[in-house]
């Protein structure tokens, strides 16, 4: 018998590759809008954006700050001024239309789907996720997509793992997992909920945290190891 019943999958760079999606939609957004940028001015985005996501998965700022706000602040510092929504509303759009995936996972979750409940929790946006997931042809392998915009929660707060329990019927706290690559969101989000955690260490980098995972793997296949009875 499975030790686990139920997984719970992140998205951004655990399923799809938000690497490759975010670049491709910024070289577009950009060029929509006439700015020549530098390496230096996307990795000083780059900063601001995962600043912004900490706080906000610490409760300290709104999804709508983050996402209104990260361009304005960032291109500032270029001398340059924008409409903070009006360039988010133009990412959001070529974001939606990039489903990279990472190595293995369609293959992981097809062949996961006939053994195991499985469910999307994601900080993203919801129509955003959605449309990307539809459009990887992941979707369909899910039994639920949980997305922070539409529960009013974020993770790792133990608020937005009750909502997603309370839908799920007959949830077994000991029979279930989550697993995706980040330590303050997935990882500590799954120990705060009582639940394991698969810490998917897709960059290969070492843990200076004190978020310690249950587990830990670099290549989504090893995952299998993890749930063979």
């Amino acid at each position: 018998m499975n030790k686990y019943e139920i997984l719970l999958f992140d998205v951004d760079d655990t399923l799809l590759d938000f690497d490759l999606a975010e670049n491709a939609a910024l070289d577009r957004l950009f060029a929509q809008e006439n700015i020549a940028t530098t390496p230096a001015m996307i990795a000083r985005y780059k900063e601001i954006n995962e600043s912004l996501w900490r706080a906000f998965e610490r409760g300290e700022v709104t999804k709508n700050t983050l996402h209104n706000t990260r361009f304005s602040i960032a291109l500032k510092e270029f001398g340059i001024e924008v409409d903070g929504e009006y360039f988010e509303a133009g990412f959001q759009k070529y974001l939606q239309e990039a489903h990279h995936y990472v190595d293995g996972a369609y293959e992981l979750i097809a062949q996961l789907a006939g053994s195991y409940d499985l469910y999307v929790v994601s900080n993203g946006k919801t129509k955003t996720q959605n449309k990307r997931l539809a459009d990887a042809d992941l979707a369909k392998y899910f039994k639920g997509i949980f997305i922070s915009e539409q529960t009013g929660y974020q993770k790792p707060m133990p608020a937005f793992f009750d909502y997603v329990f309370e839908r799920i019927k007959g949830l077994d706290k000991d029979k279930t997992m989550i697993v995706g690559d980040s330590l303050t969101s997935d990882v500590k989000g799954g120990l705060l909920a009582g639940i394991d955690t698969c810490w998917f260490n897709i960059r290969n980098i070492n843990n200076a945290t004190d978020i310690q995972p249950h587990y830990e793997i670099k290549k989504l296949h090893e995952l299998h190891l993890l749930l063979s009875p």
